[in-house]
Order: C-alpha cells, then sequence, then structure tokens
C-alpha cells in the first residue's frame, strides 16, 4: 500500500486470482505501509465536504468505470462490461473497509475475494481487486494508472468484466474495483460442440456417442472403452476457464496423423477449483 502526502491517498497492492489448468494460483505484490490514521478535519479538506457519508455512489462507480475503459482504448485490450455480481461483491468489501477504517483486501472473519464474488453469484476464471482511498475518483484512478500492480489489473485483456462499488466515509472515497474473466454458464452438450469445432480443424472425426468420454472426464486415470469395446490410443483431461484453444499436447496429438477419430465429454469440474469456474473436458482418440 502507498500513502501520498497533500491530497490524500492509500493504496493496498493488487490482487490478481486466477484459475490455470488443474490449479488456483494466487499472485500478491508485497504488502506495504498501513495508511495513517486521518483527522476528520483533514479528510473533509480532500473532498471538500461534497459526499454523504456511508453512500454508495453509482455516479463516481460509473465514472471509474468511464476512467478504466478510456484507459483501456488506449492500450488496445477490450472494454470491461458493468456486471452487478462482480458489484455486489465490491460493495460488500468496501463496507468493510469503511468499518475497519484502514484498507485491506481481506479482513479478520471476512471472505476471501474469489468467494465473496462466488457467494454474489460471479461465474470467473480470473479475477483481480485494486482497493483505495482517496478524494476523487479521478486521483484514485490516476494513482492506480501509476503503480504497476493496479495498472496491470486495470489493463490486463484476461479480463473483460467489472464491478464497482464506492462508498464516502470520513470525508473520504473508499473504492473496490474486482475485475473477472466471466465464465458462461454451458451444458455438457453445449461444453463438448465447442471443443468439437476445435478438434474438427484437424481433419479428425468426431464420434457421435460421448458416454465414453464423459465417463473419462469423470475420472482421474484409465480408458475407458466406448459402446464397441474399442479402448482409445490416447485421451486428454484437463479444466479450464475458457474453451477458445485446446491443450498444445492434444494439438501434438491430432496433428500427429495417428488418430481417426475423437470421441469428447465433459462433465462437472468436482470442487478442484475452489470459488473458480471452470470446463472440466476430455477427449479420447482412436
Amino acid at each position: 500500500m502507498r500513502v501520498r502526502s497533500g491530497s490524500k491517498l492509500a493504496m493496498r497492492s493488487a490482487m490478481r486470482l486466477t484459475l490455470q489448468a488443474w490449479a488456483v494460483c494466487v499472485a500478491l505484490t508485497a504488502p506495504g505501509l498501513i495508511a495513517p490514521e486521518l483527522t476528520f478535519a483533514q479528510a473533509q479538506y480532500d473532498t471538500g465536504g461534497q459526499y454523504s457519508a456511508g453512500d454508495n455512489l453509482q455516479a463516481e462507480a460509473e465514472q471509474f468505470l468511464a476512467l478504466a475503459n478510456h484507459a483501456r482504448r488506449i492500450a488496445g485490450v477490450g472494454q470491461l462490461r458493468w456486471d452487478p455480481t462482480l458489484a455486489a461483491a465490491a460493495l460488500y468489501h468496501c463496507r468493510w473497509m469503511v468499518q475497519q477504517g484502514q484498507i485491506a483486501h481481506r479482513y479478520e472473519g471476512e471472505p476471501d475475494l474469489s468467494q465473496r464474488a462466488a457467494d454474489s453469484g460471479a461465474r470467473f476464471g480470473v479475477i483481480e481487486e485494486n482497493v483505495a482511498v482517496g478524494s476523487t475518483p479521478a486521483f484514485i484512478h490516476d494513482a492506480w494508472m501509476k503503480s504497476p500492480g493496479h495498472r496491470a489489473n486495470l489493463l490486463s485483456p484476461a479480463v473483460d468484466s467489472v464491478g464497482i462499488a464506492v462508498i464516502a466515509s470520513r470525508g473520504l472515497l473508499y473504492a473496490v474495483a474486482d475485475f473477472a474473466r466471466n465464465v458462461p454458464s454451458l451444458s455438457a452438450e453445449q461444453v463438448e460442440a465447442r471443443v468439437a469445432d476445435l478438434v474438427r480443424v484437424s481433419g479428425i472425426a468426431i464420434e457421435n456417442d460421448p458416454t465414453a468420454a464423459r465417463a473419462a472426464c469423470a475420472t482421474q486415470s484409465g480408458f475407458p472403452r466406448n459402446a464397441a469395446g474399442v479402448e482409445p490410443q490416447y485421451i486428454e483431461r484437463w479444466l479450464s476457464a475458457s474453451l477458445d484453444k485446446l491443450p498444445q499436447m492434444l494439438v501434438d496429438h491430432l496433428s500427429s496423423g495417428r488418430y481417426r477419430s475423437a470421441a469428447i465429454g465433459s462433465c462437472p469440474a468436482q470442487g478442484r477449483q475452489g470459488a473458480f469456474t471452470g470446463y472440466r473436458v476430455a477427449v479420447m482418440l482412436y
């Protein structure tokens, strides 16, 4: 966290959590200083007393969104969509920050970032958070853009959605921005159809019956036989928050010329990813 003199600003180091393959990877920059206590007179001077204490300031949240999307447009990355579930998670945490006075990404007794987003109904494979206390949205946004960790979250091409909460307290604005990569809710058939489109590029035929592949998906090992009693020569199982591409090892096998057909099965992710949402898939090659 940084504290800047003059106009009051406090920022906690940026947080980013992501679902990769079977594991959740956590990258959190080293914590900095704790913000000093501000007197009420100092705080009032920062904002000019223009905000009512305790309000969830939607107009200011929308200003943060506009500033973020302007910065992303300049950086050449996609625009962020407002996500009400992320906004609910951000508001939940923002209220904790206001209650505590000093800012953090998590307080004792509070769920962590990924859990509170999931509890709010968000579906995500990547989630990031910026928090700060400052005088105006423009001032906080400028500070985020000058901080490497916060800037990386704000401009990350890995996220496409955001929810923002802003509360006025002690004459300052407490702000929380939760960024995420949205993971659409898809049926097993929809997941299988998307993966099949990627597999067809190799010229390999897709088997009509997914039963054996779904059985393979639901296990960690083994080579289930299909209805004709044929065992696959190769199986790839994986968990991902995106269906944009196939695992490289599977791509290599598909391009080897050794296989004539593939069976594709999807199954529930079995809770291994915690609060994160992912698609679990198995591809069996014959």
